[in-house]
């Protein structure tokens, strides 16, 4: 191997490329990956923007809801809205961050079936021919020529394979690293939307109140009334730490779906991209 040329084991190397890059492009390996990764990642952030709308319409409830007892005759009323105020306009931008970020996701299953268009592929596979015919026929010995058929190669590789890529990157970091943290953060924001619905049908549930009672139905009624505002006053407690550990888990989830849907992307086009002009940066050599 050592009598081999430089020149001749670049031609090698950039026929393996092209042949690769045309055999993906026909098989379908990385279509078929990217779209299973996108189909998923596009459900998750569908189910995550229902529950934050769910949560807002719950929250938007609550916030005029009252619970109201009457321990010893004297009225106590507990507003609920208060202990949800502090999350009510983060849930707000939740929500629009996850109309984004579904968009977003959207928007890349929609540039995934363009790239996998039948006339993307051709242009890929011609482009490789192209490449293996200036390469290797007699003919084609001017430097320029194969230049320029290389850079057509790369542009074509970028063209068909880079949304794949950027789908295929992405989610293999979130399935690494994020996908235990937004599972257990919208489980948790799950819980905080049924706690705040028990208290809302407790608040509007009204039980009538006999006008004839005795005096141990009177005791009775003022003994219930008691206990009754000792555990509103505990549900509104625990509703605030749910509240506190809800707001931790809306910040966290706005952080890993601008992760999954804007930054990652960016950042692995970026990649694709620097390593097409580190391969392009070779494209001029001499025969």
């Amino acid at each position: 191997m050592s009598s081999v040329s430089p020149a001749y084991r670049r031609k090698l190397l950039w026929t393996v490329f092209a042949v690769l890059a045309a055999g993906a492009a026909l098989s379908g390996v990385i279509d078929n990956t990217g779209e299973r990764y996108a189909s998923a990642a596009f459900t998750r952030a569908l189910v995550t923007f229902a529950v934050a709308r769910t949560l807002n319409g719950v929250i938007s409830v609550a916030q005029g809801t009252e619970v109201a007892v009457e321990p010893g005759g004297v009225g106590v009323n507990f507003t609920v809205g208060q202990v949800l105020d502090p999350i009510n306009d983060l849930v707000e931008r939740f929500s629009a961050v996850m109309l984004v970020a579904t968009s977003s996701l959207g928007l890349q299953n929609i540039l995934l079936r363009m790239t996998m268009w039948w006339g993307t592929s051709l242009a890929l596979v011609t482009a490789a021919l192209a490449v293996l015919l200036v390469l290797w026929a007699p003919a084609f010995r001017n430097t320029g020529v194969r230049t320029l058929a290389l850079r057509i190669l790369l542009v074509s590789v970028f063209v068909r394979f880079a949304v794949p890529v950027l789908i295929i990157g992405s989610n293999l970091v979130f399935d690494t690293f994020l996908a235990s943290e937004q599972e257990a953060a919208t489980q948790a924001l799950e819980a905080t939307r049924i706690e705040i619905e028990a208290i809302n049908e407790e608040a509007t549930a009204e039980e009538p109140v006999p006008d004839d009672q005795g005096v141990i139905e009177r005791l009775g009624t003022l003994l219930d009334s008691s206990i009754a505002s000792m555990n509103v006053r505990e549900r509104l407690a625990q509703l605030g730490d749910r509240v506190s550990n809800a707001s931790e888990h809306i910040v966290n989830l706005i952080v890993i779906f601008v992760l999954q849907t804007i930054i990652l992307p960016l950042v692995f086009i970026w990649l694709f991209v620097e390593l097409l002009k580190l391969i392009a940066a070779r494209a001029t050599f001499r025969m």
